[in-house]
């Protein structure tokens, strides 16, 4: 029997699957447990100077150890490029793992050694290495439960002759049954479908495999939010909402907190957050018809434009946004608590989904690819919490359409109804999400 749970926690090094595990770490200690956080050469230094160097207090404080290793990925390569970034972590990082393990334990006395790894999507060759050292392995999955349900159908599906073996293309015209209570709604919401499509779909057939090894897959969302995804499998373990234990956060990327005291200003419910994650950027055509779309709202904004967003981000020459704040990165969990907030302007990635849900925000939803597709059916076809802007012929959602479907929301009662009833079911489902949370911290050090 371990003296208590000791988690080696390996995140993917983007900030989508970071800043999840860390806050995840951050809970996991509260219950008393170590933490060994593995992060990349480069996040490693990221979390030491975010926040004027903050991050250490915050860290030493949850009894979180940081340690790293190189990604392999050069100072001149695009971080963007997900297949490079990839093919590097795993070729770099897997051979170094063991004996990083080993000298972890080796500073541990015979009771805190390393009882189980917990690692994101993209990270399941680690829990090969765990699996072949005899530490016990669980995957944190950092989208919704279904998107991995959808990801575990992958080799049946094949075998069914329902999708492409190459691709993950849907072979004929009709609904995909992922399960008995979870059909695919529509084939371009598979999760795997984006851009570069062939690579991420035949990565994630072998990824599966080694997340397959994982004795539990946690994740950040509650059984009433997607009751089908868990009939899939009993390794599935919602212990979400996960942003209720929490207090300080880290986050590698330097906030801007003066929107806090912007929205102090503002009158209650008035506000439209937009923000489209870490990861995503908008062209320069669609970043001007946004910006002109919030000016012709003439309601007050909160805009978070990245200053890393990959081009060269240039306002139009009739753009005002005299009622609005724009920031560069935000703490979006205190936004979107913040009373001032009408509705949320969002690329429905997971983590602002539930962050949007927990607060009983309602959605305008402009999902880019991945999982964000499958999130927006839940928002505005299953929920009901949300509506979806619609593109043009050209696939550009224009400033009029903003205004049309943002005044649509605000003067929805229904809309804003049924995303009060499904806060309060979420809040309601946090206990449900506890008691997981303890059960596996007990499976860990058994």
């Amino acid at each position: 029997m371990m003296g208590i749970s000791h988690f080696l926690a390996i995140p993917y090094p983007i900030l989508g699957h970071m800043n999840p595990l860390l806050q995840f770490s951050q809970v996991l200690a509260k219950y008393g447990c170590k933490i060994t956080l593995l992060s990349s050469d480069e996040n490693y230094e990221k979390l030491k100077s975010a926040s004027g160097g903050g991050n250490d207090k915050v860290i030493m404080d949850s009894h979180i150890k940081l340690v790293s290793l190189p990604d392999g990925v050069d100072p001149e390569d695009d971080r963007k490029d997900q297949a490079k970034v990839i093919s590097t972590t795993i070729n770099t990082m897997r051979a170094k793992l063991p004996k990083l393990i080993e000298d972890v334990n080796d500073a541990e006395d015979s009771d805190n050694k390393i009882s189980c790894i917990i690692v994101t999507k993209n990270m399941g060759w680690a829990l090969e290495v765990g699996h072949q050292l005899g530490i016990k392995g669980a995957l944190f999955w950092p989208a919704s439960a279904t998107s991995l349900a959808s990801f575990n159908s992958i080799q049946r599906l094949i075998d069914e002759g329902a999708i492409d073996s190459k691709n993950g293309l849907p072979t004929r015209k009709q609904e995909i049954q992922l399960s008995s209570n979870l059909p695919m709604m529509e084939a371009a919401a598979m999760p795997w479908y984006c851009l570069d499509n062939a690579f991420f779909f035949l990565h994630m057939k072998q990824e599966m495999q080694n997340l397959n090894l994982a004795e539990r897959w946690l994740c950040n969302t509650t059984f009433d939010l997607e009751a089908g995804a868990f009939s899939t499998s009993q390794k599935l373990l919602p212990i979400g909402p996960l942003m209720a234990n929490e207090h300080n956060i880290i986050s590698i990327l330097q906030e801007d907190r003066t929107c806090l005291e912007w929205l102090d200003q503002q009158p209650p419910q008035s506000v439209i957050y937009a923000s489209f994650g870490s990861m995503v950027s908008t062209k320069p055509n669609q970043f001007n018809e946004l910006a002109l779309g919030l000016d012709l709202l003439k309601r007050p904004f909160l805009w978070v434009v990245r200053e890393d967003n990959g081009y060269n981000i240039a306002y139009p020459d009739e753009f005002r946004g005299s009622q609005g704040k724009i920031v560069g990165w935000a703490p979006q969990k205190k936004i979107l608590e913040h009373p001032a907030i009408a509705c949320f302007i969002s690329h429905c990635g997971w983590n602002s989904t539930i962050e949007g849900l927990y607060n009983g925000v309602p959605f305008l939803c402009w999902p880019f690819c991945s999982d964000q597709l499958m999130n927006k059916i839940y928002i505005c076809d299953v929920w009901k919490v949300g509506l979806e802007f619609h593109r043009d012929e050209n696939g550009i959602i224009l400033r009029e359409e903003i205004k049309k479907k943002v005044e649509q929301l605000l003067g929805d009662e229904e809309i804003k109804g049924r995303a009060s009833k499904l806060m309060e079911k979420v809040i309601k489902n946090k206990a449900q999400g506890d008691q997981n949370l303890i059960k596996f911290i007990n499976w860990a050090k058994e």
